[in-house]
């Protein structure tokens, strides 16, 4: 349930008992208050009390069986005491139900760009690592992750990273990249033990690779692991076409490494990497915004051939990322692409939530 409200935007927090609670109401001031209601526990009195007795202005929303006594006993007693009560939400509940007894607390128009900046992100420890799964374009089996940063911030919730990644230029950008290499690596090993090993990649800008020693310290922090497949960094196109020369200089190091380099977003500026004896890239992922679409877009389905031409040219593999519908996979799978990414196999999602989706099949969601 934590996890269908965090992709709602709520910062959730749980407690097991009344005092936990009321913690928990003078430290975070909630909004939403969820009682889930078992038929042997005498505790949902005592929670009530406790939202009287501190003055507890949100909503609260009781949680149980169908036909249950106590969520009914509790309902009129809160209604009583004069809680905000919601309607009780019966078990078993699909994510949606559960988003309609709580839309009166998701705003209506999309929060305000919030003024926070990545270092205090970083002091905080508000940032984390959300993953999306690479699937093979023919078998539809997953073949990796890719890991994409998100704050989780204790006022406005989960934050995309347009709102808060720095300029090229800002001294906090080498921070960040520190970040994401060290919480990846841990997160592989937290996914070795509780799965599999997942090979996984992530998105560090160009710059950062020159700075003094990067590139040494990143290849001394790879694990020796044996189910150890490997990293792969994914670079801009545009920072990796204007920097081609150097990423071909630390390419040879760092895949004696384990560390693979790929070129993100590349597009329309395809044509920049034709005529070359060879490129640093193991994979060249196409832009989104000309694979979302492009089963019914000749133009988007022209790029996106070429782009598969490019990678079969230079041994390289072609990934399609924005994969929104059945007919954007089947003209990509028809075109050649390799590996595939988008919201048919689901959005990102948090290190734990991913953990478990990947011990189950491969699902397309229903368009």
């Amino acid at each position: 349930m934590s996890e269908v409200l965090e992709d709602l935007g709520f910062v959730t927090s749980e407690c097991s008992s009344a005092n936990e609670l009321e913690a928990i109401l003078a430290a975070d001031l909630p909004d939403l208050v969820l009682l889930g209601i078992a038929a042997d526990r005498v505790e949902p009195g005592q929670f009530l009390e406790v939202l009287v007795r501190t003055g507890f202005e949100g909503k609260v929303l009781a949680v149980g069986a169908p036909d249950s006594i106590i969520v009914k006993a509790v309902q009129q007693v809160g209604e009583e005491y004069g809680l905000g009560m919601l309607p009780p939400l019966t078990t078993p509940f699909a994510a949606g139900t559960l988003r309609e007894r709580v839309a009166m607390l998701l705003p209506e128009e999309p929060a305000p760009s919030p003024a926070v900046h990545v270092g205090e992100a970083l002091h905080g420890g508000w940032l984390e690592l959300w993953y999306q799964s690479k699937i093979d374009a023919r078998s539809l089996v997953r073949r990796g992750a890719e890991a994409k940063v998100r704050m989780r911030h204790p006022t406005w919730g989960v934050v995309p990273p347009a709102y808060f990644i720095p300029e090229g230029h800002d001294p906090y950008f080498s921070a960040l990249s520190e970040f994401v290499i060290e919480r990846a690596l841990q997160d592989w090993h937290y996914l070795l033990e509780r799965q599999r090993a997942v090979d996984l990649s992530v998105n560090l800008p160009a710059p950062y690779l020159r700075k003094p020693q990067a590139v040494r310290d990143l290849c001394r922090r790879m694990p020796m692991h044996p189910a150890f497949g490997g990293l792969t960094i994914e670079i801009a196109s545009d920072e990796a076409i204007r920097d081609l020369e150097f990423l071909a200089e630390i390419a040879r190091e760092m895949s004696f490494h384990n560390i693979a380099l790929s070129i993100d977003n590349l597009g329309a500026n395809w044509p920049e990497l034709m005529g070359l004896d060879r490129i640093p890239f193991t994979k060249l992922k196409a832009d989104r915004q000309f694979v979302a679409g492009c089963g019914n877009d000749r133009l988007k389905r022209t790029v996106c051939r070429h782009i598969v031409e490019l990678a079969q040219g230079y041994g390289a593999r072609a990934i399609a990322e924005g994969i929104e519908s059945g007919a954007d996979l089947a003209a990509v799978s028809e075109l050649g692409f390799d590996l595939v990414q988008g919201y048919l196999f689901g959005k990102p999602m948090p290190l734990k939530k991913f953990a478990k989706s990947a011990l189950t099949p491969t699902v397309i969601k229903q368009e």
